[in-house]
């Protein structure tokens, strides 16, 4: 998932009950193995992301999604200028539970439209994670950096409902 500044998102994603694991990287763009550095240059196409492995039989893909969703605003289209902080959800490739994950996707991008939100998030199949290396791994929590949260109880009692 992408939503900006992958510290911050894994820092609260990682916290979800049901996650297993995080890891920051990079998807959706054309370089493979890219650095920090690289991404940065915003040439490269790729989104900061946060790849999160997680029980299913704690935590849902629509909770996992709904707190995405409360993470970021997903209505701005940061696409432009290499996308480094783009909203995307990338589907994993050759996993059981990918077209689960999509059907979930699409219902919460339907209700958010529907409930008159403009959603410049993109929905990506079978696009590659690349890992960030080990420093931007768990940063926030490694520099005991609380990052600061957007309020989103709107979007949430939306999702929820």
């Amino acid at each position: 998932m992408a939503s900006g500044c992958f510290w911050g998102r894994e820092f609260y994603l990682r916290k979800l009950p049901g996650v297993i694991s995080t890891r920051t990287g990079f998807m959706g763009g054309t370089v493979a193995n890219p650095t920090y550095q690289q991404v940065c240059t915003k040439v490269t196409g790729h989104a900061e992301t946060v790849e999160v492995v997680y029980d299913a039989s704690i935590l849902s893909t629509h909770a996992l999604l709904v707190e995405f969703f409360t993470l970021h605003d997903f209505t701005v289209d940061r696409s432009r200028n290499g996308g480094q902080y783009r909203s995307a959800i990338f589907l994993p490739p050759n996993d059981k539970h990918a077209l689960e994950q999509e059907q979930t996707a699409l219902k919460i991008l339907a209700k958010l439209r529907a409930n008159d939100f403009s959603l410049a998030t993109e929905l990506w199949k079978d696009a590659i994670f690349y890992p960030a290396d080990n420093r931007h791994q768990q940063y926030c929590s490694s520099k005991g950096m609380v990052p600061k949260r957007r309020g989103a109880g709107v979007i949430r009692k939306i999702l929820t409902l």
